[in-house]
């Protein structure tokens, strides 16, 4: 059963294996290898927003090698989703957003048209700066996304597209992750205006607090792509200086496991702090409405 002070992940089963749902405030990690289920589980959480908090959850795309994931058909198919897109470069002025109708969007591809590969080791000196400079420009851009929504009413992230390396400290899209974790998604929503009106923050303080939110009542899901297939190399799997599961409260891990002379997908919760869990491996299947015990 679904506690109240709890988000649903959108899966009833998972629910109860949760001890009644995800912690506000905290970060969850789903952790498994490509085609594993990651994004169907993410769209989940984000519909069941719908009907716990009267707003759907928000998509950040940050795939980096000129391919995005199926997001807009899974949301289709999956919950009769049809995804609001925000576009690179929108305008971050103050009156676009306390607008509904122009700020509020359902994802962003952050990386679109990028096509670069996710760690230091792959750049030289000037490439470095380069790719710095058009990170620093696209962190104006994740601001004003995540901001926008939260200010209408938008309480889960969903963080998609984090592809595997060799090691997480050299990865950009951790670095980006860690930015936007603990510079947006967990800060007070007066300081979040700051960084993103800067010099007009002033001009624009009144509408800042009539807009305010609870950044410990958010909810953020990380989708992480591994190099580990099975669920027991997963489980295995040692945590590293850099690596996100250090700093989540909820580990999600999806992985096959062999029943028989056949492989089946299956999930375990390797980590729910603050809550008792249930620490079985379940069997589940992917179908049309998503994943399903």
């Amino acid at each position: 059963m679904l506690k109240s002070d709890r988000f649903s992940t959108g899966i009833p089963k998972l629910d109860e294996m949760l001890g009644g749902g995800l912690i506000p405030g905290t970060l969850t990690v789903v952790m498994g290898a490509t085609g594993i289920g990651k994004t169907q589980l993410g769209l989940q959480f984000a519909n069941a927003g719908r009907l716990q908090e009267g707003e759907r959850g928000i998509l950040f795309d940050m795939t980096s090698r000129g391919d995005a994931q199926n997001h807009a058909d899974y949301a289709q198919r999956m919950c009769d989703w049809t995804l609001k897109p925000r576009l690179l470069d929108t305008a971050n002025s103050a009156e676009e957003v306390w607008n509904r109708e122009l700020i509020r969007t359902d994802y962003f591809h952050v990386f679109e048209r990028s096509g670069r590969r996710v760690t230091m080791r792959d750049l030289d000196r000037e490439q470095w700066q380069e790719w710095r400079a058009e990170l620093n420009k696209k962190l104006d851009q994740a601001i004003a996304y995540f901001y926008g929504n939260f200010v209408h009413g938008v309480r889960r992230s969903v963080i998609d597209g984090v592809e595997p390396v060799d090691r997480a400290s050299d990865s950009f899209q951790f670095q980006l992750f860690d930015y936007i974790y603990h510079q947006i998604l967990h800060k007070d929503h007066d300081w979040v205006a700051r960084d993103l009106f800067r010099v007009n923050f002033r001009a624009n303080e009144e509408g800042v607090m009539k807009h305010a939110y609870d950044h410990q009542q958010l909810a953020t899901m990380l989708l992480y792509t591994s190099h580990e297939v099975r669920l027991d190399d997963l489980i295995d799997r040692p945590i590293e200086s850099g690596d996100e599961l250090c700093n989540a409260n909820t580990i999600i891990l999806m992985g096959k496991v062999r029943e028989g002379n056949r492989m089946q997908r299956a999930l375990h919760v390797a980590k729910h702090r603050g809550s008792v869990a249930d620490d079985r491996i379940v069997p589940f299947e992917i179908q049309d409405s998503g994943l399903v015990f």
